[in-house]
């Protein structure tokens, strides 16, 4: 495909209209595998803990923050490479990130007690964050009006393979009988494989064309951006806290910055929670399981449920709508929830909790597990874009930390009865958030979603 630049006075209706291309499948697939690394990383370390239990003789304590340090960490990596992706540009930065996320994973395989895996973990979650709100915008900015939920979830879908690939080579490696020792630092170092594979190709993309005009730049034959005919020093300020005053002091974007992020805030505590501690719920099942019958029942749930439910949503993302597909999503996760809280030993019945389980995956990957991704990186303008998708994730992962350091102690307060109930409460929450605060986005261009000015007069009219 030609190399696609905006028309004169930013005019971007080339790329609105743009169908799907090599170069956005590319784009697709070079930010897609930050995501299978980061769904791999954030599942693996259920299993590693459930042999580290048993190697180190954790306390619960360190349990719930070896399971939850990487998603606190990924809410500041997210606002801070979220924030300088607006300031120097999303080309300048991508690809560092996963430099960090690499060598966090490398150093967890080598960490000698339960504190150095969860500093090193704190690492690893900094690059994770950092991916969400970078990857996010460039495939935004790059993909046509009419396509563009579907790439931005397809982006977003590749933590299917993730799910699916940890549990596969966890269950390869355990079949092996090595030592347990040996098997919980393969499974973290190999976080840093996917993620190094993609690191040139990233470094390597074209800045985005909105970037370019919004921040009066053009790119030059090397890559190297430089100031066009059109810069203006007053629209055009990179301080870092520039961005956050711009979302909080217009009431349009600042109520579209809650809806988005207290959505995702709540999407996450109930899906990490479920998600990392799926070992412990399991559990009840069957308490004295091995780690390898628990691993195998968790990759048959991912595969036969949650890779379907990525699917749907890439498939409708841009016919039934972000609002729709997130309301729907919400209102099933909390009746599966539910049903799993309040129906007395339903544990017991196997074929029926696993299935309901697997319902509640299904509907949180076919609704807000993939809207609360989308969503923020269409509703902004394109100088706070990426700030207000960071904001967004960080609030996700600090619903996931929330989710997942509460969970186990839930789990073991009053089992699932209070895990499975305040999961359901949050998903009601956050389908009440969704209606009530944000709009639909499908078929529109960023401009008219943003209502941003295009052209250098109507700035002028608009200042």
């Amino acid at each position: 495909m030609a190399e696609i630049r905006p028309f004169p006075a930013g005019n971007f209706q080339q790329l609105d209209e743009a169908k799907p291309s090599s170069m956005h499948w590319k784009i697709m697939f070079i930010s897609g595998m930050g995501f299978f690394t980061d769904a791999y990383d954030l599942f693996i370390i259920g299993v590693v803990m459930t042999m580290l239990r048993s190697l180190w003789h954790t306390g619960k304590l360190e349990e719930g923050l070896v399971e939850s340090t990487a998603l606190l960490a990924a809410a500041i990596g997210a606002l801070l490479f979220g924030r300088v992706a607006d300031m120097v540009g999303r080309k300048r930065i991508y690809g560092l990130e996963v430099l960090v996320l690499a060598a966090g994973a490398i150093g967890c395989a080598f960490a000698g007690n339960i504190w150095w895996l969860i500093g090193l973990r704190f690492i690893l979650g900094i690059g994770i964050g950092g991916d969400y709100p970078v990857s996010a915008i460039i495939m935004s900015e790059y993909a046509g009006k009419a396509s563009r939920g579907m790439m931005v979830t397809m982006v977003f879908a590749m933590q299917a393979a993730g799910l699916i690939f940890g549990p596969l080579f966890a269950v390869a490696l355990l079949a092996t009988h090595l030592p347990h020792d040996i098997v919980w630092r393969i499974l973290l170092a190999f976080g840093a494989v996917p993620a190094l594979a993609v690191y040139w190709s990233r470094r390597h993309l074209k800045e985005t064309p909105r970037f370019l005009h919004a921040s009066g730049q053009e790119e030059d034959s090397r890559g190297k951006l430089v100031r066009a005919k059109h810069f203006d020093e007053k629209h055009h300020s990179v301080s870092f806290w520039d961005g956050f005053h711009r979302l909080a002091n217009d009431n349009k974007l600042l109520s579209r910055l809650i809806g988005v992020s207290l959505a995702w805030f709540l999407m996450d505590f109930a899906y990490y929670g479920n998600t990392v501690s799926s070992p412990l719920v399991l559990s009840a099942l069957g308490a004295h399981d091995s780690v390898l019958k628990k691993t195998l029942t968790q990759l048959v749930i991912f595969a036969v449920f949650a890779a379907p439910g990525y699917a749907v949503a890439i498939l409708t993302m841009d016919k039934l709508g972000r609002k729709v597909i997130q309301s729907l999503g919400f209102a099933m996760m909390a009746i599966a929830f539910a049903v799993m809280a309040l129906v007395p030993n339903i544990e017991k019945l196997v074929i029926p909790f696993v299935v309901i389980y697997g319902i509640s995956f299904f509907f949180t990957e076919f609704g807000p597990n993939a809207t609360t991704f989308v969503y923020p990186s269409e509703i902004f303008p394109v100088r706070v874009r990426s700030t207000g998708h960071g904001i967004a994730a960080a609030m996700g992962k600090l619903g996931g930390f929330f989710g997942v350091f509460t969970f186990p102690f839930l789990m073991r307060w009053h089992g699932l009865l209070a895990a499975e109930s305040g999961a359901a409460i949050v998903s009601v929450l956050g389908l009440v958030t969704t209606l009530s605060l944000l709009p639909e986005t499908k078929g529109k261009s960023l401009e008219e979603l943003s209502s941003e000015p295009g052209t250098p007069m109507e700035r002028a009219q608009a200042a």
